[in-house]
């Protein structure tokens, strides 16, 4: 495996690629996740495994079918008195455990996030696949409702919004009888950077895993590291992130980020996969193989973290 890791303690430290990645030709652009169009090496094949999330739709909506784990939909009220429609995964274990708050990305709730809850719930923990566009759609449905309009209903929410369905949420697993009362947090794309807002915002949040997300503060080219601690200083859980190698979007703010985190005394480990774009976890075919390269060294290190957290 080829990436780069960058720790607090540097701005960014290159550890050397295992071995050269052949360029592949170009191909014409292929659909990427969440709609969007995405130029680059041909789609590459991604085997069936059972220890990775989901890497395409056709393996979350396999994995889905085939968990023999109890999953059902549960609808969590809000303080409006209205519900967050969820996917609620339980592990197969004999002891209590952790809760995960799975956050889905700006295509929103679909098989790819409940295939990452039933992934999590088959690596010992309980998982929450929220549905953000809860009641957001015609007739109050949420996602499937909503067609091609979820990317636009998605960027009508506001952080408030979502931090409240994740409160929600949260107290919703810490009373479930299996819970042990921690609780972590995963997002994507949209998610990622919703789970790093989150951790600013939840002080008793005990982990949280970014997926190519950005923290809030970062948006524009004029933040500074006092900016963005400000926007952070209420945040206590470790947070660790996983991102792209091709992907300077998102990585251009990794460095003030680290800065923040490390100003207030807060844990932020970074990975970087080299070559692996953005999104590679749900689109482990694209990226002439980076991505699926990606995703196979980035599940192993949540598991690890959410381990030394939420056990």
């Amino acid at each position: 495996m080829r990436y780069l890791t960058l720790f607090l303690a540097a701005m960014a430290v290159a550890r050397p690629a295992l071995a050269e990645q052949t360029p592949a030709p170009p191909a014409p652009a292929a659909a990427a996740p969440g709609g969007g169009r995405q130029a680059g090496p041909p789609p590459v094949d991604v085997p069936w495994n059972d220890a990775l999330p989901a890497g395409t739709a056709a393996h979350a909506t396999r994995a889905l079918a085939e968990s023999p784990r109890h999953g059902e939909w549960v609808n969590i009220k809000l303080p409006d008195g209205s519900s967050l429609n969820s996917w609620v995964v339980y592990p197969e274990r004999a002891t209590k455990t952790g809760v995960v708050l799975v956050i889905h990305d700006i295509a929103g709730l679909r098989d790819l996030p409940r295939a990452v809850g039933d992934q999590l719930a088959q690596d010992g923990y309980i998982a929450i696949v929220p549905d953000f566009l809860s009641g957001k759609g015609p007739n109050g449905g949420g996602t499937d409702s909503l067609g091609a309009n979820v990317r636009q209903a998605i960027g009508q929410l506001t952080p408030d919004q979502v931090n409240t369905a994740l409160n929600a949420a949260m107290e919703y697993g810490k009373k479930l009888p299996s819970s042990n009362g921690k609780t972590g947090v995963v997002g994507f794309c949209w998610g990622g950077s919703s789970t790093f807002a989150y951790v600013a915002a939840q002080p008793a949040l005990n982990a949280g895993v970014v997926f190519y997300g950005q923290a809030p503060g970062t948006e524009t080219n004029d933040a500074t590291e006092e900016s963005v601690a400000a926007k952070l200083a209420n945040a206590k859980a470790p947070v660790i992130g996983f991102y792209g190698g091709s992907d300077m979007r998102i990585n251009s703010t990794i460095p003030v980020t680290q800065a923040a985190m490390k100003k207030l005394g807060r844990t932020y480990e970074v990975h970087i996969f080299e070559g692996a774009g953005h999104g590679f976890m749900g689109n482990q075919a694209g990226a002439g193989g980076a991505n699926l390269k990606a995703a196979q060294g980035a599940w192993p290190l949540v598991l690890e973290f959410y381990k030394k957290n939420l056990n």
